[in-house]
């Protein structure tokens, strides 16, 4: 089985005990600042106890006994609880808190290297803001689980407790009263929060959705203006928007109606105290202070409660973040088994494809029974019409994807049992389009051999043919280069790209349409620094012009996923074959264009011609690639 096909098999959502598991695990690996603040909570809940005991002894031992040297030392008491619980909550937030982001930041780094690690097929069918969103703001309502919610969760749960004891203490009759409503409220809070758990999952993916196309509209704003799309990218930015607003309305009616059962809750059991108190003060079962101090209590056992709808809130949303993640942390990376995988030492770089059959849709093959061997430090050339499986192949070297059936070998041994790491550490690759980071040319360069000297990146730019145009800058090797290096020309890109491989040093390189998007003069100057980067190494390339094929040891052909073909050029050429048909059709187009010099070169696919060796194009010059 691919990875791409078990990748989609496990990318279903995960079962709530995973994710209990997954906030349980949090929470131990942050237990010693967790049990820290426990105790600065659990400090700042006794301290809370103080006023009400104290207003008890002041209505009834100084104001009704009239003990006046007991005024004094309440006071202090109620000043010292006063001091204690500032203090607590201080180092509270401060310790909880800070908690709370580092393990946002572990999250993130967490999610961030799995996300690097799935295969390239799940990059291609997954848009670039979404996962931006899954990295950046999925983790950070996990703070609430490892931060001040969990923790004034479960100390307005304990005190709470604390305060019902005391309230039986007081008037057990009026408390069982007021127990009977906070039961039904606590029924009404599962309830609500039970409803409201999917709903935030909803808005996290809904907000993945309107970031990855916002994300994808940025990126290609100049192809965006050149159809003046605003207007149509406006409306789908705001369908988007506004399904988020009724998505996060729905949530702010769930919540409110959780607050607003906690605010009748609260009445109710006001009313309880008022009747229930002032009949227990004329029949003597309770004095004035009693009375009091029960309110108080009260107000110490309900506040937390009311709170806890909130800090509820916010630890469904936490729910529905971590659901989100260990949905994306239970898929199949690329690298899964590494440790049970050959070590890869220093490649010769032999390739062999036996019978290899791949698919990236199930029961729709793309190549059919590829064979062929590429000797190591020998240039193989693929040729054939769009679709017929050449970039695919180039894929399965690197290791982006891995047959359903046969074997890819390297050095003798299947690529699947090879550590992908060790082995992708030995390759070099030039793309048609190649990425560019936002830094300096230097950095550029440097991306595949970051401990390189400025002698070697520069000796790499002199074997690119880039070091000319470098040095003319005038910041030279530290000139920043833009987003996507947006600030070169595509040629430049291009020699940048060819110097990364340079200093790579790689034993198997792959280049995939290195030339086809440049103008003669450009493909001329990277030409050299492409004969010189495939010197000794074992390269594959894919290529619109035949200039940089036809020295190529084997051309393999393929049409619709088969190798029809294979040999030199001098083979192919007179073989009356598709090579052969793909050949002059590219002829024929380079002559007219000699003929109307002002029109644009355009071939039909893969190929270009050299000067003619057919008899059609006998007694005519044609331009030398």
């Amino acid at each position: 089985m691919s990875t791409d096909r078990s990748t989609r098999t496990r990318a279903r959502r995960p079962a709530f005990s995973s994710v209990v598991r997954e906030a349980r695990t949090l929470v131990r690996r942050h237990r010693l600042t967790l049990a820290v603040g426990f105790g600065l909570m659990l400090l700042n809940r006794a301290a809370g106890f103080v006023l009400p005991a104290s207003s008890k002894f002041l209505i009834d031992d100084v104001l009704g006994g009239g003990n006046a040297g007991l005024l004094y030392p309440l006071a202090g008491a109620v000043a010292a609880a006063a001091v204690v619980q500032a203090a607590t909550s201080f180092g509270l937030s401060q310790v909880v808190g800070v908690a709370g982001q580092r393990a946002i930041a572990d999250m993130r780094r967490r999610v961030q290297a799995h996300v690097l690690r799935m295969p390239t097929s799940y990059f291609d069918r997954t848009k670039s803001g979404i996962l931006l969103t899954r990295v950046m703001e999925d983790a950070n309502g996990i703070r609430n689980l490892v931060g001040t919610g969990v923790v004034q969760l479960i100390g307005g749960v304990l005190t709470a407790a604390v305060a019902l004891v005391v309230l039986f203490w007081l008037n057990w009759q009026m408390t069982t009263a007021a127990l009977v409503l906070l039961v039904a409220f606590g029924a009404v809070m599962f309830l609500g929060f039970r409803k409201l758990r999917p709903i935030f999952r909803e808005r996290y993916e809904i907000t993945s959705q309107v970031s990855g196309r916002l994300s994808e509209a940025l990126a290609g704003v100049r192809t965006l203006k050149v159809y003046t799309a605003e207007k149509r990218e406006e409306r789908i930015f705001t369908g988007g928007v506004f399904r988020l607003l009724r998505n996060i309305a729905s949530t702010i009616t769930g919540t409110s109606l959780v607050t607003a059962t906690s605010t009748l809750i609260v009445g109710a059991i006001s009313v309880v105290i008022m009747v229930m108190g002032g009949r227990a003060i004329l029949e003597g079962s309770m004095t004035l202070g009693d009375l009091v101090m029960y309110i108080f209590v009260v107000g110490i056992m309900v506040a937390p409660l009311v709170q806890i709808a909130g800090i509820g809130t916010q630890i469904t949303d936490a729910f529905a973040g971590l659901d989100r993640i260990r949905e994306l942390l239970e898929l199949d990376t690329e690298l899964d088994g590494e440790r049970v995988r050959t070590p890869v030492a220093e490649l010769r770089g032999a390739v062999s494809f036996d019978g290899v059959v791949f698919e990236y849709e199930e029961d729709t093959p793309v190549l059919k029974g590829i064979s062929f061997d590429a000797p190591a430090g020998t240039t193989t050339a693929l040729v054939g019409p769009s679709g017929s499986g050449k970039t695919t192949i180039a894929s399965l070297v690197l290791g982006f994807a891995a047959p359903q059936k046969g074997r890819v070998l390297v050095d003798g041994r299947d690529l699947a049992g090879l550590q992908l790491s060790s082995y992708r550490g030995q390759l070099g690759v030039v793309l048609q389009d190649n990425f560019l980071f936002d830094g300096t040319i230097r950095e550029n360069i440097a991306f595949s051999r970051p401990s390189a000297t400025d002698a070697q990146v520069q000796e790499a730019a002199r074997i690119a043919n880039a070091a000319e145009f470098i040095e003319a800058f005038d910041r030279g090797y530290e000139t920043v280069v833009g987003e996507r290096g947006v600030k070169l020309s595509g040629g430049q890109r291009q020699r940048i790209a060819i110097a990364r491989a340079v200093l790579a040093d790689p034993r198997i390189l792959v280049l995939d349409e290195a030339t086809s998007s440049l103008d003669s003069e450009s493909e001329a100057l990277i030409r050299d620094g492409l004969q010189a980067l495939r010197h000794g190494r074992t390269t594959f390339v894919i290529a619109h012009r035949l200039s940089t094929i036809v020295a190529a040891d084997q051309i393999l052909v393929l049409e619709e996923g088969r190798l029809v073909e294979r040999g030199t050029h001098e083979k192919l050429r007179w073989a009356g074959g598709l090579y052969q048909r793909l050949y002059e059709m590219q002829y024929r187009a380079e002559m007219d264009a000699f003929v109307n010099p002002g029109e644009e070169l355009e071939g039909p696919d893969e190929v270009s011609t050299p000067a003619p060796d057919s008899p059609a194009g006998a007694g005519t010059r044609s331009p030398r690639p």
